[in-house]
């Protein structure tokens, strides 16, 4: 570059802003030349051994549950800056439309808030690779049956958050002559857009396929009606000059779907969405507002006393009695954890049917349970423990058995799940010690729970501004 100077220095006026544009240009691609402002590159990142996240508060991407960060975003972020040996740096935009203009000022190097890839936003900002493919639907209460597509749109007033993709598809419609009426809020999550139409607040809006499925569960009185656009894809953003950072970024994401680590992130929030009993969580989400108050103070303290989350025995107990404390099963359990009367025994219970003393025992066997299986690691020990309350642990230990001769690893929930169903046909439990299981019960019952869980689990979600290591920009 600076022999380019001395050429300049020897050349005709003529041509030194033809010289000079080509210095320019070439400036972008010697190393060592300085980048553009606010630009954050991947040199940065390893000299102050940080990684700075542009990132959102909602359930999709960050937030604090029982004092732990969490969301498909941030973990997926947390991952990525192990990968790069580096610490994880969050901060959240008071506002959506803050994050591009954030990152091109160098206030973070990418921006992960599950954010559409739109034309648009490419002439902003650079994006990796796909990680997530999803469509738009459009959402309505279940009780209007006036909408099921696109076209039915017309005449009515559909509400989004301003500058989001939603907006773009909407526009887009009424300029193919269908009379839709957008309503536009300034930075309102969409997940409060859902719940405004599940209370009958306001008719329509629209969610990305993921948002939509997961808060089905949240509040089922709202449904699917229809899509209204193609597939489309999530991406990490980075500015326009970032290649290198880029480039790490699409090697990260190849390497963690190969090797399994993006199923078990994806499976952490929106395992078995497409799963949906409408009549069954409308039940559930009445009945812990009236029947679960009953118990509660009971459960949080058994829970607390043997470091469980109360949600989960909640949830629990729900699976098993519905929390009917007179609940009786054909099998011979009893009471709000469904006790068997030698389960009841061994923990030297004098009631089964005394709600608190069911409850303790209850939790006192999912504990040793999960104990038990110390050789897993969360939340797959959990899973492990569940199933073995559910089904007994012989039949826990003859599916790991099998995962063992199927070259599966025995302390994975995913191995457990496929083995277990097996163990209903005679050619794979005629070997097992314990002989035949209807193991398809098992796994229904940890993936029913974990359903309900998350439901509880959801009103307990805080977005702290100031939490200790979050700057707000």
């Amino acid at each position: 570059m600076a022999r380019l100077f001395r050429i300049i220095d020897k050349t005709p006026a003529v041509y030194i802003p033809v010289l000079l544009m080509t210095a320019i240009l070439l400036c972008g691609f010697v190393p060592g030349c300085r980048q553009a402002p606010g630009s954050i590159t991947l040199d940065d990142i390893f000299n102050h051994g940080e990684l700075t996240v542009i990132t959102r508060n909602n359930v999709h991407s960050y937030y604090i549950y029982r004092d732990q960060a969490m969301g498909f975003e941030y973990d997926l972020a947390h991952a990525f800056a192990d990968s790069l040996g580096v610490r994880l740096n969050l901060i959240t935009a008071d506002q959506w439309e803050n994050m591009i203009p954030s990152l091109s000022q160098g206030k973070g190097a990418i921006i992960a808030a599950s954010m559409t890839i739109t034309p648009a936003r490419q002439k902003q900002v650079t994006f990796s690779d796909p990680y997530m493919e999803v469509r738009q639907y459009i959402i309505c209460h279940r009780n209007n049956l006036s909408i099921n597509d696109a076209k039915d749109l017309a005449g009515k007033t559909v509400h989004v958050r301003r500058g989001t993709s939603y907006q773009d598809r909407l526009e887009a419609i009424k300029a193919q002559g269908i009379d839709v009426n957008i309503q536009l809020h300034d930075d309102i999550p969409t997940q409060e857009l859902i719940r405004q139409v599940a209370q009958r607040d306001i008719e329509v809006t629209i969610a990305d396929s993921n948002i939509a499925l997961l808060n089905r569960r949240y509040f089922p009185n709202i449904i699917l009606a229809g899509p209204i656009s193609e597939k489309q894809y999530l991406g990490w953003a980075v500015n326009h000059n970032s290649h290198q950072l880029l480039e790490r970024i699409n090697t990260f994401f190849k390497k963690i779907k190969t090797n399994g680590k993006y199923t078990e992130i994806y499976n952490r929030y929106y395992a078995d969405l497409d799963f949906f009993d409408h009549f069954d969580l409308r039940t559930y989400h009445r009945r812990i507002k009236t029947r679960l108050p009953l118990y509660e103070p009971i459960i949080r303290k058994a829970a607390k006393k043997h470091g469980l989350d109360w949600r989960l025995i909640a949830a629990q107990i729900y699976q098993e009695s519905h929390f009917n404390p007179g609940a009786e099963s054909h099998a011979g359990a009893f009471g709000l954890m469904q006790l068997t009367h030698t389960t009841a025994d061994s923990l030297n219970v004098d009631n089964i049917m005394n709600p608190q003393e069911n409850i303790d025992a209850g939790v006192r066997h999912l504990k040793n349970l999960y104990d038990y299986y110390d050789e897993s690691k969360d939340p797959e020990r959990l899973y492990l423990a569940l199933a073995a309350y559910n089904i007994g642990q012989g039949h826990i230990l003859d599916a790991r058995n099998l995962a063992r001769n199927m070259n599966l690893d025995p302390n994975r929930w995913a191995s457990i799940a496929k083995t277990l169903p097996l163990l209903r046909f005679k050619k794979y439990y005629k070997n097992a010690k314990h002989g035949y299981c209807l193991g398809t019960e098992a796994v229904e019952y940890v993936r029913q729970i974990m359903i309900y869980y998350d439901i509880l689990k959801h009103q307990g979600i805080a977005y702290p501004a100031g939490y200790p290591w979050v700057r707000g920009l």
